[in-house]
């Protein structure tokens, strides 16, 4: 037996550490965490300075057998989980549960899985940090606390179901407040001059830097120019710079792997948890923007090496952030010279973009020479201005350039080129000059990665805080991730050519949204519950007043319990006051108004399965229900929105002597025929559906089943042999089972499905950061 063993988080971190260590050194995996708060109000004891009582998940009683009998052969043993507060946490949960003895029990850190690393911590042992547990132990417990008071009283006062916690109630509150912001953004119009010159043959654009508020300001101007005369009034050349961002925090990687990827945060994480434990990328949950010399070094070799000494320029970066541990490291690849990471497509891109932050990060400034050219009108007091730009020496921009989020950058400011050479006084020749009609955009809906960004900005969470709260805001239904159709809107475009004057109105496409986040109704109502009677809990400031309060637990500055019991109190006394509110003094219904033909009352509110509209009140024994459209909100809602909701459902016609008729369920909208249910797609509207449209979907989906179904069994009909999206597999009740490889799915009897359901092997246990409990 090995004389030392190794814990790590996750086994394929385990064998790329075993295959460093050698002989002498066992590395075996706790798969994440392996303790955590049992369900219930008996894991904290409030009276007792919030003790709490852990015990071994279920999923983890296997694990810790195994790692038992493993401690009792071995004579060293090492705990190796993250260098972070969870990873603290998981070794002293470990010592714990195993019986682990200070003087045969070691705790190394690494941020790197090299050999040279691995090597480093084993001779630099140390105990296991207790600050640093306890600050895990603090965020852990407060947000029990909150939970599991809070949520009881939103099943009461709100939905059952419905569930609230520290840090994701204040993401969902940014999201809703920015929807309503949105809501209330009335679009103003205003002209932006541009025009297009040519001077010696080539052509280059112009534009006038003030804005016109209204048409008819632009048209006169327009009108003035057709008789002017433009001419070079000034050339100004400047030298400028342009320098890297430094290398990737936790927080800029996902917000570049979004912008550049378009990966969602939680892939990122995924996509970079693997990289760390292949060895080929630093610890990926950091906010430091520091790189170790050696790694340094390295990256100068690699840059001397590749594009010159010319192109090397040595940074060292400051944080911003007051919590940044900058003895860590940023995200960075563990060895410069790789360019390959895997034969995984995700993998290799998110590496390459790892790999060209950091080595730009230390690498020389691009040199650039601005051209102004400003452009007098003869018969104006108004000037143009032309823009040019020339890279005189590339430096990093050879490898890398940030992009941003911004969107409300004019579609033609693109970037800027040379312009042709001008000389003071010179006559120019305008080719068109146009007036087109802008409007002001309101703040943009947040995205994953803009959320991460604000979250930050704030104060709020930490680096392994931001995924698991974007996840869970969307797997609670509080917010919905997806891309939505712009409308049509109409604007002017004014144009002067060929000394004539024209006038079009076109129309453009607005509001259309790309993987944005939106609140749902009962986000908007938790929010504005939350806001009342929690106000603390939902407040900005005070919620990252929290996370520096935990910061200074981890540094040994503060008690974990005294921090927990200064919230807590003030805390339950809100709960306390919060129960006797009523029911019916919160904002879940809405009275729109009366019924036009009966006089019936017509109220908006949150149903059981959504929001919905409602003609009749509550005694009414023909009261009549609708669902509301995805995207129309309880508290905007008009009467007249409501009334036509109430077409549905509306008959669409007949196919095969049976009616089919369209409507809007809890999944959205479709169409129903002999007991079955089609989907509309978003481009058709239930209310418009026709019945050849309905028809074709009818018989479009009866096709698409046939294909998925491929055999039954008279035995028992409850099992069904289909195709899916990964290829053939077994369904029997709600679960589903591989077949194995070496089966064919259309040959295999009853007695052989039989087998494979009951000798399905276990599935694989995944490992790292994404296995522990929240």
């Amino acid at each position: 037996m090995s004389k030392n063993l190794v814990i790590v988080e996750s086994p394929a971190k385990a064998k790329t550490i075993e295959g460093y260590l050698g002989k002498d050194y066992k590395v075996a995996s706790s798969y994440g965490h392996v303790r955590d708060l049992p369900k219930g109000d008996k894991a904290i004891d409030k009276a007792n300075r919030f003790a709490p009582t852990y015990e071994v998940t279920a999923d983890k009683k296997e694990v810790i057998k195994n790692l038992k009998k493993l401690v009792k052969d071995a004579e060293t043993i090492y705990l190796a989980s993250d260098d972070d507060r969870e990873g603290e946490a998981i070794s002293w949960h470990l010592k714990e549960v195993l019986n682990l003895k200070d003087e045969n029990t070691k705790r190394i850190v690494f941020r790197e899985i090299t050999k040279n690393a691995i090597t480093k911590a084993i001779e630099n042992p140390r105990g296991i940090d207790y600050d640093l547990v306890n600050a895990q132990q603090a965020r852990r417990i407060l947000d029990r606390l909150v939970g599991f008071e809070l949520s009881p009283i939103l099943w009461k006062k709100i939905k059952t179901g419905l569930s609230a916690g520290r840090v994701q109630s204040v993401a969902v509150r940014l999201i809703v407040e920015r929807e309503r912001e949105i809501e209330k953004h009335e679009a103003k119009s205003s002209f932006r001059i541009t025009a297009q010159f040519s001077a010696d043959g080539k052509s280059f654009k112009a534009e006038l830097p003030k804005k016109f508020e209204t048409k008819e300001e632009a048209e006169e101007f327009l009108k003035g120019c057709l008789s002017a005369e433009f001419s070079v009034a000034n050339l100004e050349k400047k030298p400028a710079k342009k320098t890297p961002a430094p290398p990737f925090t936790t927080s800029t990687l996902q917000q570049e792997a979004s912008r550049k990827l378009y990966f969602s945060v939680a892939q990122t994480m995924s996509v970079a948890q693997k990289l760390y434990e292949a060895g080929k990328i630093t610890y990926m949950r950091t906010d430091s923007v520091n790189l170790s010399n050696d790694a340094m070094s390295s990256a100068e070799k690699e840059i001397t090496g590749s594009y010159g000494d010319q192109y090397h320029q040595p940074r060292k970066f400051k944080s911003k952030s007051d919590s940044a541990q900058e003895a860590h490291e940023a995200i960075r690849p563990t060895d410069f010279s790789t360019l390959q990471a895997s034969g995984d497509r995700n993998e290799q891109r998110l590496y390459e973009l790892i790999w060209k932050r950091a080595i730009a990060s230390q690498m020389a400034d691009a040199q650039l020479e601005k051209t102004t050219v400003t452009i007098a009108i003869s018969n104006q007091d108004q000037n143009l201005v032309a823009n040019g730009e020339v890279i005189k020496f590339d430096g990093f921009l050879k490898v890398y350039l940030e992009d941003t989020d911004d969107e409300n950058e004019e579609d033609d400011q693109t970037e800027k080129g040379l312009l042709p050479p001008m000389s003071l006084g010179q006559v120019l020749n305008l080719l068109e000059m146009k007036g087109r009609e802008s409007f002001t955009r309101p703040a943009p809906r947040y995205t994953e990665a803009s959320l991460v960004k604000k979250l930050e900005e704030l104060g709020i969470g930490r680096p392994s805080t931001y995924a698991p709260t974007i996840s869970t805001i969307q797997k609670r239904d509080y917010v919905i991730k997806e891309s939505r159709d712009g409308k049509d809107r109409k604007y002017t475009e004014m144009v002067i050519a060929n000394g004539k004057f024209a006038e079009e109105v076109k129309t453009e496409v607005t509001g259309a949204e790309k993987q944005k986040l939106f609140p749902t109704n009962i986000a908007m109502v938790v929010n504005d519950f939350l806001v009342e009677h929690f106000p603390n809990v939902i407040d900005f400031s005070f919620t990252a007043r929290v996370e520096k309060e935990f910061d200074d637990i981890a540094n040994g500055g503060k008690v974990w319990q005294d921090m927990i019991d200064n919230f807590y109190g003030k805390f339950h006394h809100r709960v306390e006051e919060t129960e006797l509110v009523a029911r019916e003094d919160l904002n879940t219904s809405r009275l729109l108004g009366n019924h036009p033909e009966n006089g019936k009352p017509i109220t908006a509110r949150l149903g059981r399965f959504g929001p919905l509209v409602q003609i009749g009140d509550a005694e009414d024994e023909d009261k009549k229900f609708a669902s509301l459209k995805k995207g129309q909100f309880i508290e905007n809602l008009t009467i007249e929105d409501a009334l036509e909701l109430f077409k549905l459902p509306r008959d669409v016609g007949m196919f095969e002597d049976k009616k089919i008729v369209a409507a809007i369920g809890r999944f959205g909208p479709y169409v129903r025929h002999d007991g079955s249910f089609v989907s509309l797609p978003k481009e058709i509207d239930p209310l418009s559906v026709t019945e050849e449209e309905a028809i074709q979907l009818i018989k479009d989906k009866r096709e698409a089943d046939a294909k998925k179904h491929i055999k039954t069994f008279d035995e028992n009909p409850e099992i069904q042999l289909l195709n899916g999206r990964w290829g053939p597999y077994i369904k029997f009740g709600k679960n589903n089972y591989k077949i194995p490889k070496d089966k064919v799915a259309e040959d295999l009897t009853y007695a052989e499905t039989i087998d494979i359901i009951e000798n399905q092997p276990e599935p694989k246990k995944r490992g790292g950061r994404f296995a522990k409990k929240k």
